[in-house]
């Protein structure tokens, strides 16, 4: 065995997503070989990636059958996260990937979406981040069971920053972290748009993968202050299955359809999509009606990313400050996880296939 033959025998093993093989796309180092064992990393493109397995046995079956039957194979994994980032990275200039998570309306699990797929994408081993923007109805507090807490402010070369808290494995920030939960947040847009360019430019997120951002419900102020910030890696369309939250998703697609957004549509999520009884885990029940989001995701050509159930553990993790993704529920979780792979891959393809990503520039402004 030469470590030519390893790499020409390598050019036939295909990255799923990104349709070229690993050799072409420089996924391939570190070979070594001793007699019959030969070993090597593969350089994927998220930590996360949930193609793994796959990629591992398509290059043992690539050896033996091209190089040697009874050579022995090790494949190494690590994870160079991709990133279209080209800004001066004056802000978050640590993270890599920033996902919003958007609905029309409210009401549809977006923060219960935003916080399950920030902890399923952590799982997968990537470096996580998540910014609670609902500025007027925070959650994530309640949710990860942290309320009452307050972040600490650290310096950071000279600078007061606020240091996110940290729960299950990712960094958390929210405006519920900094206020009375008792009081009202009453600010007009501007103060509100204020409140998250200092969740931007004031919190240290340190290095990060992903940053996962609830937005509020909606098309408005912050959105816009996001997007003016920082360039958005991409947005996730939260939706339900009845045709009156459909008809507000299509305000939220509509809204990142505009041409000085600059924001690419990751893909739309159908939450709720049906119930499933404890006591009959195999019974789907579709109380809002079934495959709306899949039909509104076909009707405008974005990808579908997956159905989650409307399952009462779900609402129990959300509120007792312990997220499902972190309970032993396992159909809640496989839907996650499932949702949580398509995102990642979906970011990967659009990092490997779109242009280079620009902060919005909105008329008017």
């Amino acid at each position: 065995m030469t470590k030519e033959k390893i790499l020409e025998a390598l050019r036939n093993v295909q990255e799923p997503d990104l349709g070229k093989d690993i050799v072409t796309l420089n996924m391939v180092k570190d070979i070594s070989i001793e007699g019959n064992y030969v070993s090597f990393t593969v350089v994927l493109t998220t930590p996360a990636c949930p193609l793994k397995d796959l990629i591992k046995n398509n290059c043992i079956n690539a050896i033996r059958s091209a190089v040697d039957k009874d050579a022995v194979v090790k494949v190494n994994f690590t994870a160079d996260t991709t990133t279209k980032r080209t800004d001066n990275k004056a802000v978050l200039p640590g993270v890599k990937n920033i996902i919003a998570v958007v609905s029309g309306k409210g009401g549809v699990g977006k923060s219960t979406v935003a916080a399950n797929l920030a902890l399923a994408i952590s799982q997968g081993g990537a470096k996580v981040g998540l910014m609670d923007a609902d500025i007027y109805g925070p959650s994530v507090p309640i949710m990860f069971g942290v309320r009452g807490e307050r972040p600490l402010m650290i310096e950071i070369e000279g600078k007061g920053m606020i240091a996110p808290l940290e729960r299950y494995g990712i960094k958390l920030i929210s405006i519920g972290l900094l206020v009375d939960e008792k009081s009202a947040v009453v600010w007009r847009g501007p103060m509100a748009s204020s409140a998250i360019k200092q969740f931007i430019t004031d919190v240290f997120w340190s290095e990060l993968d992903y940053l996962v951002v609830d937005m509020p419900p909606g098309t408005g102020d912050i959105h816009l202050t996001l997007m003016q910030t920082v360039p958005v890696t991409g947005a996730v369309i939260v939706t339900t299955p009845q045709d009156v939250a459909l008809a507000d998703a299509k305000k939220g697609i509509a809204m990142f359809g505009q041409a000085q957004m600059n924001v690419p549509i990751i893909g739309l999520v159908e939450n709720m999509s049906y119930f499933t009884p404890e006591e009959l885990p195999n019974n789907k029940y579709y109380i809002f009606g079934k495959d709306g989001g899949k039909r509104l995701a076909d009707e405008y050509d974005i990808p579908f990313l997956g159905h989650i159930p409307l399952v009462q553990s779900i609402r129990e993790g959300g509120d007792s400050g312990v997220p499902v993704m972190m309970s032993d529920d396992s159909i809640s979780k496989k839907a996650f996880e499932e949702f949580a792979s398509h995102v990642v891959r979906s970011v990967s393809m659009r990092n490997a296939n779109m242009t280079a990503e620009k902060v919005a520039e909105v008329v008017g402004e």
